[in-house]
């Protein structure tokens, strides 16, 4: 059944308010996810702040229309288009696609994505993917800032374990 005139005006006040939320955005062709996979990733999406979402491309074009993003048609992706939102880190939905398209047999697959407010291609979102996501660099970060104060310990435990042999040394000896 057609949506009303009402219907569309929410939806793409919905759109807009999502698209000026995001950090980042994936676009994915879906045609052979059947429901309970589409469900399944949304559970997954949701997990990491962010929102799988549905609509005809001639509400997603308004919507981009009203957005800072330029220069951006969505009536040229092909097929059936899903956008997903990501609210908190940037790499997170391009990861969960990613890691769902391999279980999935390539049931799903990346058609383009915005980040920074502008127009990424397939092949750049799937790069996107590879990235570590900001929890593994930060941990990072702190490996690699701890690291010099651990060696800094671990010379100083190496110096009294090298006294208390030595003085056991002498000790045995007297």
């Amino acid at each position: 059944m057609p949506k009303t005139k009402e219907q569309k005006r929410t939806v793409l006040k919905e759109l807009t308010e999502k698209i000026a939320k995001a950090k980042s955005i994936v676009f994915t062709k879906f045609n052979g996810l059947e429901v309970k996979d589409n469900e399944e990733l949304r559970t997954k999406l949701r997990a990491e702040n962010s929102e799988y979402y549905v609509a005809k491309k001639t509400l997603l074009n308004i919507a981009f229309k009203d957005s800072l993003i330029k220069n951006l048609n969505i009536k040229d992706l092909p097929g059936q288009i899903a956008a997903i939102f990501g609210y908190e880190d940037e790499v997170a939905p391009a990861k969960i696609v990613d890691k769902f398209r391999k279980d999935k047999e390539d049931k799903i697959e990346f058609i383009g994505g915005i980040l920074e407010n502008k127009f990424i291609n397939a092949v750049q979102v799937s790069e996107l993917a590879k990235l570590p996501t900001k929890t593994e660099l930060y941990a990072k970060i702190v490996g690699s800032i701890n690291a010099p104060i651990s060696g800094l310990v671990n010379v100083f435990a190496g110096n009294l374990k090298n006294l208390v042999y030595v003085l056991k040394a002498i000790g045995d000896k007297k």
